[in-house]
């Protein structure tokens, strides 16, 4: 009940910043710039938050551009987020892929007076203002209960990840809480490092293995799914269960084919759209201090986390999904149906 609450209270006040960014059309200089810092850029995923991005930067009327590596490669995002504060813009949002080698660049923007939002990936020990993004513990959780139930509650399972991101941290502990009390043993877990071909190639190395009994594989971002299925197709594997994550193109075709049995979706369009607006309303409406401790001020104007939802995909909804989000007109029916979606996995 206290965690509803606090979501319903960050809403709220999110309600009341994007009212009033909504009710300042006139307020806003040609020099108006802010950034998102990303990592792997060209994935579909970030290619959803460009998307968001610029529709909000569209609705108010100011400009904003996606930076970061197109690789994953933390010490060059770090670079470009420290080039980015060079040029003093109105305001930043971060998906952060190493949270201590980025915690001091934030510090110091923060410093600089540049507000700091961190955006699907966090670092929760520097001074950003505040997170918006996916409850990554629920996304886990969500996950962890399909592939508990596909496994029948038993089994080996390998999990692909980048253990130096907090949010696939998070999603870890939360399939390791769903997984709790079912006979469910994780064998390994395998840093990808943002490379789809880690997981293909670890993926054969293990179906090869005579010492390895895997029963299952979980994905905690967003390559790894469909490399994983590729492998086991290729190989003529079957009754391995895939559990992937986002919903690339890809992940989504081997679901209506039967080789990934669900992913859980997340929602960058929002993070980016809510998150550029959000920051322009800290432009105009900056506190006094950026660098107070927001999460101990019991009267902070500043939410400490935006959850945008996620959902389940599988075969059962994976037409319905596509359809709906390939529409552009989003007609009502359309956002009635993906609210719907996005709400019953809280």
């Amino acid at each position: 009940m206290l965690s509803r609450s606090i979501h319903r209270g960050a809403l709220s006040v999110l309600f009341l910043a994007l009212l009033a960014a909504g009710c300042s059309g006139g307020r806003h200089e040609t020099t108006e710039t802010y950034y998102l810092v990303a990592s792997n850029i060209d994935l579909p995923y970030w290619k959803a938050a460009l998307a968001g991005l610029h529709r909000a930067a569209g609705d108010l009327k100011v400009k904003a551009e996606m930076a970061g590596p197109s690789t994953y490669n933390p010490k060059e995002q770090r670079d470009m987020f420290r080039t980015i504060v060079a040029k003093k813009p109105s305001g930043i949002l971060v998906s952060v892929a190493d949270p201590e080698l980025l915690r001091g660049e934030i510090n110091a923007a923060i410093a600089a007076g540049i507000p700091v939002i961190t955006l699907d990936s966090d670092a929760p020990a520097s001074q950003r203002l505040f997170f918006i993004g996916t409850n990554n513990h629920q996304a886990g959780m969500t996950g962890g209960r399909v592939l508990a139930e596909r496994m029948h509650r038993k089994g080996n399972i390998v999990v692909f990840s980048i253990p130096a991101q907090n949010n696939l941290v998070e999603r870890l502990r939360g399939y390791e809480a769903a997984l709790a009390n079912t006979e469910i043993k994780i064998l390994q877990t395998v840093d990808v490092h943002g490379d789809p071909t880690v997981a293909f190639d670890k993926t054969m190395e293990m179906l090869d293995s005579q010492k390895l009994k895997v029963d299952g594989f979980v994905c905690l971002e967003a390559t790894a799914g469909k490399e994983v299925a590729d492998v086991l197709a290729r190989r003529k594997v079957e009754g391995k269960i895939v559990i992937a994550m986002d919903t690339d193109e890809g992940t989504l075709d081997w679901i209506e084919k039967g080789g990934i049995a669900a992913t859980v979706a997340q929602k960058p369009f929002t993070m980016a759209y809510y998150g550029l607006r959000v920051l322009d309303d800290l432009h105009h409406n900056k506190p006094a201090k950026l660098d107070s401790n927001w999460s101990q001020d019991l009267q902070s104007p500043l939410p400490a986390v935006i959850d945008t939802g996620s959902a389940l995909i599988d075969k059962s909804n994976v037409s319905a999904f596509r359809k709906a989000a390939g529409n552009p007109a989003r007609t009502p029916a359309t956002l009635a149906w993906l609210h719907r979606g996005f709400e019953k996995t809280r």
